[in-house]
């Protein structure tokens, strides 16, 4: 089932693009310690510099480091060097 957005942010949302509901939500989801950055990354549709860039942007910073995080995107690359 897709998600729906509740109408009444389609205002809020309009001045930061069309697919800035999709930013927000792993940008949410990443400073809640749900997603590592690459996996929030990923769910935004941007590349890495680019989703650093609009969280400090629109947060302030870039990263959170903390010790599991590090540990997901460590995996993560060693994943993507050896597939």
């Amino acid at each position: 089932m897709p998600l729906a957005i509740n109408s009444d942010f389609e205002e809020v949302l309009e001045p930061f693009g069309r697919e800035s509901a999709n930013f927000f939500l792993a940008a949410a989801l990443y400073h809640a310690h749900k997603l590592s950055f690459a996996a929030a990354a990923s769910l935004a549709d941007l590349s890495f510099e680019d989703f650093a860039a609009r969280l400090r942007e629109h947060f302030g910073t870039g990263f959170r480091l903390d010790e599991q995080v590090v540990e997901e995107d460590i995996h993560t690359v060693d994943a993507l060097a050896h597939p």
